[in-house]
């Protein structure tokens, strides 16, 4: 048997696509990566022949074809042009015959049809008319087709085909964006590109001012010089054809073209030596000098002689020949290609002509603009192989990519339907075998099954019936079905009837409160007595409680130790800026994708009647288009309303009367006051040091040492640290910022170990386990941006793929006072004591902020020098708003009236011009408590008396001058302490309050309270004299001699 390799390489390609069954070529349309081939009878002759066969130029285009190179776009392959690849050896220079006008039989019959001598291609052709081209370079034997939008070469190509000379030099552009129809500099095409035959052009459909030509390469030629478009017109004169006289020779010439075909323009050099002297100046192309058109000087490229008996020559032509069968035997395309191309006479014996099997590798492959052009620029057949071979090499990695993801999609859909197909047919036999009922009927009977272990209510066990009964009527593939049966689907996971046993042992409350939280005595305090009630009731029902307090003081963290305390279901929602009314009520069930609201969702998820449901942020709830969520909470947190709340969605009541609301919020001022009357709030103020000190060492430090890895690692957080950071970093009222910074502090130490110890000890590779490194080199392989999922991150990513390092016991870290600014930086806080000896007219006063309580100063001072002409004036500032500016008026007035009532020789207030002011202007003040310290500031300025330092006051004044009630003694008397206050003064009607208050907030502090500002004058001016303070300012404000001089006078006249 003979190797398909021992035959010649054209035969062994035709032999193998025989042996595949290659289906005949048909016109497909292709893209401009990968150019398809057409043989040339699909394209016809721009030019008419004389009505005779010719065999070397290429064969006309069918009409019908042309509607498919309309669509071409320009300077790109295009669905014809692109692919004209394989029959190029059938075109012009080619050597097979064709068949004009597309198969029919046309020319001069008399009795048979006549034959011509065939129309030379013209092997000298200097100067060409240069059409620029982008994407990819054309190859010599495979057509082209390109759309022409310049009108001047437009008519410069046509005008070329009427005169029998449709012959163009093709250079392919450098920049790949440009998109023009004209070359004005060399620089801006390659210098090697194509001598092309204009075969067929036409105008495109709506756009007269375009031509479609189809170009069919025949050489390779040089651009040695260009004539731009702009320096057309100045061209020298040229010789008409009408001058020159032709000799006896020529007349004869001409009469025998008459009868042979159409007049080929030729630049031979046997044509031009018959000419006669005279007539030397005249060039075939001079008339496209009329034209804004490029003309270049161009010199042909022969190919440089090679051995065929080269061993390498043999090596590289089968080697291609073999990377083409095995491109064919995965895209049927190319098989179609191949086929054309190993048909048609330019293919040829490859080993005789290999050049042309390495320009077809260029011609039909994807690859890269640059390497295509160095496929055509390289003369040397040996290295235009090589080069092409790796060309298709490329093309051929491209098609085993292709491939492969065919058959993995291929093989997933098979598997799909392999199962589809297989679960059909065995439920099919099961209801055959009876062994499985209807899909319909099977879930119904679970719906029966799982009502079955319910209570439910009869209104909702008739609700329940009628909808079952519709779903047995309904069809599975209508709407309404799936709509039903997630109605009945919710109705019966709710937990009808079912309730968790609930553990009222106080001692176990306490454990677990204490556990949890550190002090919060009033919370505790108060679920104690839910605890009580429960032991001796059996039951409780649910209640609605309403943490109010500063951030971070364990609102919400508390509701969960309620939750464990009780043996209780727990489920959190927040309704921060919630302004859906259908998160709480439900959407209707008419809406595509409607569900019910978070209540019924949370009875769904704990599977009990009497969770506890936490409502977080209820101070922050918003109000939309959509309705207002705070009005529908009032249903939902009335116990009165609650045992039959009705959800949307569900439209069936639902006893929520077992449930334990807790609500959290930072202030009640936001909060709607119907909603808040049916809560019972508990306040829970600010921690104090002591407190913090205590959470710290308790929950905050080993928590975070843990977090931070350092577990079993001698780390000393020492105490005079945490009161460091408690003191001069995290002054608020909650802890939350204290729990930052201890985890800062053990975030810094552990760096410091990893880089006091190094690599050596804690190594990456003791860290990685066996699946983590080999996740790692898979990852140093990934050469993909970071941003990109890469294709095969399976193999990057593992369960457990680190341990945690063990820190040797040598290792020993002490955080103390000294050096607590290494981790966590310089102090923020200073002492909230402005004054260590507060000069006259400045007192300390207690205001209350969402974070907390705070000092808050007042100052006041003279603007001007005192004297018998000056004029009284009050002047406000510190940002405060109209409550406190109403409070500084009241106690300027109040303090005129204690000077003219109890000293009224001294004069201040008639003559003084005071700016009393508040510090940290940037911070919004409000509130009528500072009524007290804002008289006692004014007072201390008239008298010229110091107050004692340590000295804090808070409450209401009136213009009468009794003391009124205020708000957050707790947290205000917090405040005092961490100022560094002795003395509270505050209104005798929060005495309560403060005795409620723990004795490790009162400690070291003495409270007295005041009815009445005189209370409050004794304590703070203890040992007042009583004519010096009538006495003072007197000298300054005496009349002067002169003027004294100056009334008598008058009183005299």
């Amino acid at each position: 048997m003979i190797s398909a390799r021992s035959l010649p390489l054209n035969k062994a390609l035709h032999r193998f696509l025989v042996h595949t069954k290659a289906p005949i070529f048909q016109h497909v349309a292709r893209s401009r990566a990968r150019p398809a081939l057409i043989h040339p009878r699909y394209f016809t002759s721009s030019f008419n022949l004389r009505k005779e066969k010719v065999d070397d130029i290429p064969e006309p285009i069918p009409q019908e074809s042309k509607q498919d190179n309309s669509a071409t776009d320009k300077k790109s392959e295009s669905k014809a042009g692109g692919a004209a690849g394989s029959s190029a050896g059938s075109g012009a220079g080619g050597g097979e015959a064709g068949s004009g006008d597309g198969g029919k039989k046309g020319g001069r019959k008399s009795g048979g049809e006549k034959s011509l001598s065939k129309p030379s291609i013209p092997e000298v052709y200097p100067q060409v008319l240069a059409l620029p081209i982008t994407k990819r370079p054309l190859f010599p034997g495979f057509y082209k087709a390109l759309t022409i939008h310049d009108p001047n070469v437009s008519m410069a190509i046509q005008e070329m085909i009427k005169r029998g000379q449709p012959y163009v030099g093709v250079f392919l552009f450098k920049d790949e964006n440009a998109d023009k129809d004209v070359i004005e500099s060399l620089d801006e095409v390659h210098d090697v590109g194509v001598f092309a035959q204009i075969t067929s052009q036409f105008h495109n459909h709506g756009e007269q001012s375009s031509l479609t030509t189809v170009l069919y390469p025949h050489r390779r030629i040089k651009l040695s010089s260009l004539i731009p478009p702009n320096h057309a017109k100045g061209a020298p004169p040229l010789v008409s054809i009408s001058d020159i006289k032709p000799s006896e020779s020529d007349k004869n010439e001409e009469a025998t073209r008459e009868k042979q075909g159409d007049v080929v323009a030729s630049f031979e050099e046997s044509n031009v030596a018959n000419m006669p002297a005279d007539t030397q100046a005249y060039e075939p192309t001079a008339f496209l000098r009329d034209f804004q058109v490029s003309l270049v000087n161009v010199e042909n490229m022969p190919e440089q002689p090679h051995d065929k008996k080269s061993p390498l020559l043999k090596a590289l032509t089968s080697e291609i020949v073999n990377v083409f069968k095995d491109i064919a035997s995965m895209n049927s395309l190319f098989k179609d290609q191949i086929s054309t191309f190993s048909s048609s006479s330019s293919a040829g014996n490859v080993m005789e002509e290999p050049g042309k099997l390495a320009d077809f590798a260029a011609a039909v492959s994807s690859g890269e603009v640059s390497e295509l052009q160095e496929v055509l620029e390289t003369m040397d057949v040996e290295q235009r192989l090589t080069k092409g071979l790796e060309v298709l090499k490329k093309e051929l990695m491209n098609a085993q990519l292709q491939n492969k993801i065919s058959k993995d999609v291929e093989n997933k859909i098979q598997k799909r339907q392999r199962e589809y197909w297989l679960m059909e047919q065995m439920k099919g036999i099961k209801r055959e075998l009876g062994i499985e009922s209807d899909g319909k009927d099977k879930l119904i009977e679970k719906f029966r099954e799982k009502a079955a272990k319910l209570q439910m209510p009869e209104a909702v066990k008739k609700v329940f019936d009628e909808e079952l009964s519709k779903l047995s009527t309904l069809e599975t593939a209508a709407s309404e079905f799936n709509v039903t049966r997630n109605y009945l689907d919710w109705i019966t996971q709710i937990p009808w009837g079912q309730r968790s046993t609930e553990n009222f042992g106080i001692k176990n409350a306490m454990t677990v409160l204490d556990e949890d939280h550190h002090g919060l005595k009033d919370v505790k305090d108060r679920i104690l007595e839910f605890v009580a009630v429960g032991k001796l009731r059996g039951t409780v029902e649910g209640k609605i409680l309403c943490f109010v307090g500063p951030p971070g003081v364990g609102k919400t963290s508390i509701g969960k130790s309620i939750a464990r305390a009780l043996n209780r279901q727990y489920y959190r929602f927040s309704v921060g800026g919630l302004t859906d009314v259908a998160e709480i009520k439900g959407h209707r069930r008419t809406y595509v994708g409607a569900l019910p609201g978070r209540i019924i969702q949370a009875l769904k998820k704990c599977q009990t009647e009497n969770p506890l449901i936490l409502i977080d942020e209820v101070d922050k709830i918003g109000r939309g288009h959509q309705g207002d969520p705070s009005s529908a909470l009032l249903e939902l947190l009335d116990p009165e309303q609650n045992n039959s709340f009705l959800d949307h969605y569900m439209d069936v009541p639902v006893d929520l009367s077992k449930v334990l609301f807790v609500c959290t919020a930072n202030v009640t001022d936001t909060i709607p006051r119907p909603l808040l009357d049916r809560m019972e709030v508990i306040e829970l103020s600010g921690y104090v040091a002591d407190e913090k000190m205590a959470i710290a060492q308790r929950y905050l430090g080993p928590a975070a040492k843990e977090l931070n890895g350092l577990k079993n690692v001698d780390v000393d957080l020492t105490e005079e640290a945490i009161e460091e950071l408690i003191k001069s970093y995290c002054r608020e009222s909650g802890v939350r910022n204290l729990k930052k910074q201890i985890e800062k502090v053990y975030r810094k130490s552990a760096l410091r170990i990893v880089q006091d110890l190094g690599e050596e000890v804690l190594s990456e590779d003791k860290a990685l386990t066996k699946e983590g490194k080999a996740a790692m080199e898979e990852s140093k392989k990934d050469e993909s941006d970071v941003a990109q999922t890469p294709i095969d991150m399976e193999n990057q990513t593992t369960e457990t793929p680190r341990i945690q390092l063990t820190v040797p016991d040598s290792v020993h870290v002490k955080i103390d006072k000294d050096n607590l600014k290494d981790f966590v930086g310089p102090p923020i806080f200073r002492a909230d004591r402005l004054y260590e000896k507060t000069p006259p007219g400045v007192a300390m006063g207690l205001a209350w902020t969402s974070m907390g309580g705070a000092a808050l100063y007042v100052e006041s001072i003279l603007e001007n020098v005192l004297s018998h002409a000056s004029r009284p004036g009050l002047e406000r500032t510190g940002n405060l708003k109209n409550v406190m500016k109403e409070s500084t008026s009241i106690a300027y007035s109040f303090a005129k009236s204690i000077m003219a009532r109890d000293f009224p020789e001294n004069k201040f207030f008639e003559k003084a011009r005071i700016h009393l002011h508040c510090p940290e202007g940037a911070v919004p003040k409000d509130g009528p408590s500072a009524g007290i310290t804002m008289a006692t500031s004014l007072l201390s300025l008239a008298l010229d008396q110091p107050l004692d330092p340590t000295m804090a006051m808070t409450g209401e004044l009136t213009v009468t001058g009794k003391v009124l009630r205020i708000g957050g003694l707790r947290e205000k008397t917090v405040a005092a302490r961490r100022a560094g206050a002795k003395t509270i003064i505050f209104p005798a009607d929060n005495m309560s309050d403060w005795l409620e208050l723990p004795e490790n907030i009162k400690e070291g502090i003495e409270g007295h309270p005041a009815s009445w500002y005189s209370d409050v004058f004794n304590l703070v001016f203890p040992n007042l004299d009583q004519q010096t303070a009538n006495q003072r300012w007197k000298k300054e404000l005496e009349k002067p001699k002169t003027d004294e001089g100056k009334e008598k006078d008058s009183d005299d006249d």
